[in-house]
């Protein structure tokens, strides 16, 4: 029984390492050890975005501010291994953009695209930088984009993008 429950925890903690704009068809497998360090700067990264979200709720901006700011170092080694991982770009544009740095986010982002034109978080992260930078015809651009995806990332753009004005993203 205890095997089980362990196998399930394991389960739960690796499918949710994988949410908020990632795209996990994307992302290595484990293998060797290369491989396995970078998923595991990787999954850190991601543990560091989840922590720093919950400081922005709580309104602690700064603490917030310097959780992305590890999180993209981390996202730096894994990219440096992993340089054809749009999830990693993904992170690293958005760890960017939420440390202010609206010019690099974007070329990280469109380094993702160039990588996976399809890649339903970067699209939307990418129209949220549009959005904040009043940029609105790129941010309907990437709308677009999202058009028939089906998923979650269409109808959060969508909103940011009606709601310009109101600090949603």
């Amino acid at each position: 029984m205890n095997k089980i429950i362990i196998f399930l925890a394991s389960i739960l903690i690796s499918t949710s390492l994988y949410a908020a704009g990632s795209d996990s068809s994307s992302s290595s497998s484990g293998g060797d050890s290369n491989e396995n360090l970078v998923e595991s700067d990787y999954k850190q990264a991601v543990n560091l975005i989840k922590r720093a979200s919950r400081m922005e709720k709580k309104n602690k901006q700064d603490k917030a501010k310097k959780l992305y700011s590890q999180a993209f170092k981390k996202l730096e080694k894994a990219y440096k291994s992993d340089k054809k991982n749009p999830d990693i770009l993904n992170y690293m544009g958005f760890t960017t953009r939420k440390t202010g740095n609206f010019e690099r986010a974007e070329k990280f982002y469109l380094e993702g695209l160039s990588i996976k034109p399809n890649h339903n978080g970067i699209n939307e992260y990418l129209g949220e930088l549009y959005v904040q930078t009043n940029q609105m015809e790129k941010a309907n651009e990437r709308l677009e984009v999202l058009k028939n995806c089906n998923c979650k990332e269409y109808g959060e753009l969508e909103l940011i993008i009606k709601t310009k004005g109101s600090k949603v993203y």
